[in-house]
C-alpha cells in the first residue's frame, strides 16, 4: 500500500472503531466495544505506517537529489 492509502484506511478504521465503541456502549455489548477499540488501534497503526512511509520517501528523494547534484 502507498503512504496515502495507509493514512486513508487508517482514518477510516479509526472512525469505524469509534462508532463501534459507541454502539457497544449504547447496547451494553462489551464485545462490540472491544472490537471497536481494536479497530481504532489498527487505524492508528495504519496512519503511523503511512506517515513513516512518507518520511522515508521524502528523505530518499532528498538524498537522491543531493547525489545527482554532485554528479
Amino acid at each position: 500500500m502507498g503512504n496515502k492509502t495507509d493514512q486513508i484506511k487508517g482514518f477510516a478504521n479509526q472512525a469505524v472503531g469509534k462508532l463501534k465503541q459507541g454502539v457497544g456502549k449504547i447496547t451494553g455489548s462489551k464485545q462490540t466495544q472491544a472490537k471497536g477499540a481494536a479497530q481504532e488501534v489498527k487505524g492508528k497503526g495504519q496512519q503511523t505506517m503511512g506517515k513513516a512511509k512518507s518520511a522515508v520517501k521524502d528523505t530518499a528523494e532528498k538524498v537522491a537529489d543531493k547525489a545527482n547534484k554532485k554528479l
